[in-house]
């Protein structure tokens, strides 16, 4: 297992030298000597089951093994097979894992706080009842009391050992705040209106998003990282119930018209940054590609070591439909178990990716190639790098 993994690393790193995977590389770039670490204290994040770290779990639908047994070893509230890219970012900025904000249980916020939940988009509807206005209201009170309850507690004679899982008041306008979130709202326009109304349905989305981080800056934050969708069209759910193919598939084999569309809300995310630069100069945002990585990866899943990239280890779309983590017997078929090399998958579910994409994709964004401005997420607190 070790050395495979050290085989799909030599891979990309070949990949990324030669520009076919995250695109050009060092173009344009900042001299990494003229640009200090911002040495963030904290992470706070936004979004849906794509970082994820057990706020569903704990909220509404226990995440069942085999989830998390590549890396945990148990389930962790993940929808994976082991580690998110949040969790890599985590690893990146010497942080511990996040704790879910909605997790009760040997939850630990010195450091940050998730506030994502699986099924959750920027407008309120669809998989979940935690849209992102809802987040951003419970991040709101989240920093209220528990500033409140730091300060009670420094004043008392003997610091008890819950101020040590507290954050730092101080800590919120240094702490890096990040999104991902969006896919759910395309998700959810294609299975119950049409690409068209979804395409249309966009500006509004975005209007939400911008104001939350208009709450968010008004509150303190500062620091923006904010990821734009990934190529919706090309997971194997998508595939699989999309019902007018095969004349719309790309020759990646990705259905091409919903990625249209997920192009569309990023380009309009990316107007919207640069629009909220304007409107919030103290901030530092960075825009994230996150679609183009995914893409790369994807494309290049043979030359990494990966199985076609429409196959997924766990749950079963197939003959009969079936979660990852159930199993059912239909006429002597059993569907359900897993496979057993989830690290040669790109697709965990067929909807989230494995932990051994998760590393690539990370390896891929976190250094700044695919950033706006070209920064890395330890200098995310630099607005004007370019």
């Amino acid at each position: 297992m070790e050395f495979r993994k050290l085989i799909l690393m030599l891979n990309i790193l070949g990949l990324m030298a030669n520009g076919e995977i995250g695109g050009a590389r060092d173009v344009d770039r900042v001299d990494r000597q003229e640009i200090k670490s911002c040495k963030f204290p904290a992470l706070y994040n936004f979004g849906d089951s794509n970082s994820d770290t057990g706020g569903r779990s704990a909220s509404l639908d226990m995440v069942a093994p085999p989830n998390g047994e590549t890396f945990f070893k148990a389930p962790s509230g993940r929808f994976c097979d082991g580690r998110l890219i949040i969790d890599f970012m985590a690893e990146e900025l010497g942080l511990p894992y996040l704790s879910a904000y909605l997790d009760s249980i040997g939850s630990n916020f010195r450091h940050g706080a998730n506030f994502a939940t699986g099924g959750s988009s920027i407008r309120p509807g669809g998989y979940s009842p935690f849209h992102l206005q809802l987040q951003i209201g419970q991040f709101l009170q989240f920093k209220s009391r528990t500033t409140l309850l730091y300060k009670q507690l420094n004043h008392s004679a003997k610091s008890p050992p819950l101020q040590s899982r507290l954050p730092r008041p101080q800590d919120f306008s240094d702490a890096l705040y990040t999104f991902d979130i969006g896919q759910n709202d395309l998700a959810y326009g294609f299975e119950h209106t049409s690409e068209a109304e979804t395409r249309e349905s966009i500006p509004s989305m975005l209007d939400k998003l911008g104001e939350a981080i208009h709450q968010l800056y008004k509150a303190g934050a500062r620091n923006f990282w904010v990821h734009n969708t990934g190529p919706i069209g090309c997971l194997p759910y998508s595939v699989i119930y999309y019902l007018p193919k095969p004349r719309n598939l790309d020759g990646k084999g990705c259905v091409e018209p919903q990625n249209k569309v997920a192009q569309e809300f990023n380009e309009q995310l990316r107007r919207k940054v640069l629009q909220l630069r304007a409107q919030l100069p103290a901030a530092a945002l960075t825009y994230v590609d996150m679609y183009s990585a995914k893409y790369s990866l994807i494309s290049n899943a043979k030359k990494l070591g990966f199985e076609d990239p429409s196959q997924f280890c766990c749950g079963s779309y197939y003959g009969y439909h079936i979660g990852c983590g159930e199993k059912a017997i239909v006429n002597g078929t059993v569907y359900g178990n897993p496979c057993p090399n989830p690290s040669e998958h790109i697709s965990w579910d067929g909807i989230h990716y494995s932990e051994a994409a998760n590393a690539l994709l990370a390896k891929t964004v976190l250094d700044g190639s695919l950033a706006d401005p070209k920064v890395s997420v330890g200098e995310a607190c630099h607005s004007s790098m370019t």
